[in-house]
């Protein structure tokens, strides 16, 4: 026996597919880390004609990957803050040198009290 009926399709939901969406956003939500930066606080240019106020003492500090010196000689993060007096600090990087690791050695360069840090292009 033929069924003469043709057939129909009936219309597709979306709601499960909508329900599986949201389940794996709050699922990546939920495992994802979110880290936090230190905030840089940034000096303003200013202008005038006056005569710059530069430190007499200006020490040079080269930043790169995995290696930090001082002057040319090379040293640790914490011995780096132990060497550092009030002056004028001239910061050097690397080519292939991070934002994170500039952004690290200028938060601790910041609790130094009587310290001007110039960053090198």
């Amino acid at each position: 026996m033929h069924n003469p009926a043709p057939f129909r399709r009936r219309p597709m939901s979306m709601t499960p597919l909508i329900d599986v969406i949201f389940l794996l956003l709050l699922f990546f939500m939920l495992s994802s880390t979110f880290s936090t930066f230190g905030e840089i606080e940034l000096s303003q240019a200013r202008s005038g004609s006056s005569a710059p106020d530069t430190p007499s003492d200006r020490m040079f500090v080269q930043l790169g990957p995995d290696r930090l010196t001082l002057n040319g000689a090379s040293v640790t993060l914490d011995a780096l803050l132990a060497q550092l007096e009030a002056g004028q600090v001239l910061v050097s990087l690397d080519p292939d040198t991070t934002a994170q690791r500039l952004v690290d050695l200028l938060v601790q360069l910041r609790l130094k009290d009587g310290l001007s840090v110039l960053v090198l292009e």
